[in-house]
Formats: structure tokens, sequence, C-alpha cells
């Protein structure tokens, strides 16, 4: 049997991030892994962030978001078909933060991917330092991802304060209370990211995960959520994050979670990832100018003309 990991989390968590580290620590002992992403919008830029993990050892996968909840399910299920044939020890499956927990534990439990995958262990990325209000629909998200989680990994744990850490685990809490979520996790891991041992990575790959009866109470809300993707940005990174600022500032461009990608500049090239909370900007050898802006009730035109112009 191949085991499958997940690892959730809901948008700007770090999922990605965390991904590298724990491909890396599996493929140094000996497994050949691969990967499958499932996100929103026309450029999938985790697959160009992962890209640098290609090789003997692992392989990426994607499966586009942009379909109904019917199609989606095929193509999940299609993809994981053709994976249980490469001969992988392990598949990671990394989804949008925009994700039906059962999509996964449905397609796991029909044939016949029951016949060839079991379930290892499902992993739930949270920011240390979580938004107080990030509204009910990102809070019903991150709920369910939580809820199933074997463990739930902190992000930017070194960054924030162990009043913040707190209030986090309780807005956790508070929002699988609200889905009547009554067997939520208190696996935490709650370290830097840079410190993390081997130990730390074998204790996740074998976390396992929770069935948590919940109250689905925002049926098909992923279909409120949208994208604008661009190709060829102009140079200038601070240009760029003026601008990313701006519509953060500016509830008529839609209410953006996300905003990441790649941005060319004279002193090199930039990855840059960012919440209304959070910017973060990290030299990457990608030179495309390629990005993605993630959210509800986009003004889209309104949104091209303020990036490209």
């Amino acid at each position: 049997m191949i085991k499958v990991d997940l690892i959730s989390g809901f948008l700007g968590a770090g999922k990605t991030t965390f991904l590298k580290k724990y491909a890396r620590f599996l493929m140094g002992k000996g497994l050949r892994i691969g990967i499958l992403e499932y996100d929103y919008g026309a450029i999938n830029i985790d697959m160009v962030l992962l890209g640098e993990l290609r090789g003997p050892k692992c392989e990426l996968e994607m499966v586009p978001a942009a379909c109904d909840a019917d199609c989606l399910a095929r193509r999940f299920k299609t993809k994981l078909i053709a994976m249980a044939m490469s001969g992988y020890d392990r598949v990671i499956i990394e989804p949008s933060g925009v994700f039906d927990m059962d999509l996964f534990f449905d397609s796991l439990r029909e044939e016949p991917l029951e016949n060839w995958y079991e379930i290892g262990s499902v992993i739930t990325v949270v920011n240390a330092d979580l938004e107080s209000d990030i509204g009910e629909t990102a809070d019903y998200y991150l709920a369910t991802q939580a809820a199933n989680a074997g463990c739930i990994v902190l992000s930017k744990t070194q960054l924030s304060s162990s009043e913040e850490i707190q209030a986090t685990k309780e807005h956790l809490r508070t929002a699988a209370e609200r889905i009547n979520c009554t067997k939520f996790t208190e696996n935490y891991l709650e370290k830097d990211w840079d410190e993390l041992t081997d130990s730390d990575f074998l204790k996740l790959a074998n976390c396992g995960f929770h069935i948590n009866d919940c109250v689905k109470v925002i049926a098909g809300a992923e279909s409120a959520y949208s994208s604008v993707s661009f190709l060829d940005v102009p140079k200038g990174l601070d240009r760029f994050l003026g601008k990313v600022q701006e519509m953060y500032c500016d509830a008529s461009f839609g209410q953006i979670y996300r905003v990441k990608g790649f941005i060319g500049d004279e002193a090199g090239n930039f990855e840059v990832n960012a919440t209304a909370k959070k910017v973060t900007v990290t030299p990457t050898k990608v030179g495309k100018g390629t990005v993605i802006v993630i959210g509800t009730e986009l003004h889209e035109a309104k949104i091209k003309e303020h990036i490209m112009g």
C-alpha cells in the first residue's frame, strides 16, 4: 500500500515552504515520492516553487481546481489512479487553502484507490499569529482542515509571542466548536522550521489523522473564491509591493486573501508572498514576472489595470 499524506492550511499559511522541508526529509530516507498540487488559477505558482525538488526521487503532478465539484472529484481520482502506477513509496497532496476535506477522505475510500492507498498523515499548517477576523468562510475551511489533522504545524512561531500563539489555538478551538467538532486535536508542533530535526519529521510522518463529524455549514463555499493571474508583470519590486499594499487597503478591488508570485528587479528576482498582515520577499532563481491574486468578489478588470499599469 502507498501511504498518502495531506498537507493542508488556509491561504498564506506556508504549506509549500513546509512541504519542501518534509519532502526532502522523506527523500533523504530513500523514499521515492510523488507530489500532487491542487490549486486555483490559470498559473500554479506552487508548482514552480517545488520545481527544485523534481528528480529521480520526486515527481510533481497537478490537478487544476477551476471547475465544479463533480469535475474536480473526477480529476482528483483519475490523477491518483495514474500516480498509483508510478512506483511511489509515498504521495503527498498539497491542496489549495480553499479545500473540502471530504474530497480527500471520500476519494481514498472508493475503489480502486482504497486497494492501492492508505492514509498516512494529515498535517495542517496554521500561522502562529493568526488574524483574529478572517471571515466566516475562511474560518470554516480552517476549522475543517485542523479538525481532521493528526498534527497542526504552526508557522512563524519564532516571530510570534506566546500570547499570539495561545490566541491562535483558541481561535481554532472556537472555529471548530462552531461547526460542532468536539474532538479537536491538541497535537501542535511549535518550533522554528529551520530547527526541525529528523525526529520531528518522523513524528509528523506518523502522526495519523482524525475523522470528525463536522456540520457542513457552507456548502459549495469554494465557488465564492476566484483568482486573477498575470504573466510578464513589469519589473520593479518596490513598485509591485506598493501596488499590493494599495489593493489590501482598498475594498473596491475585492476581498483579497493572498498575492503570490515572482517579480524581477534590477537587484535580481524575488518570490513575493503577501497576506493582509504580512509580506515575505525571498530571492529566487525564477525570472518570470508571474503573479496570482486570490480572494472573493474580485474586481478583475480593476486589479489587472492596477498591477500592469
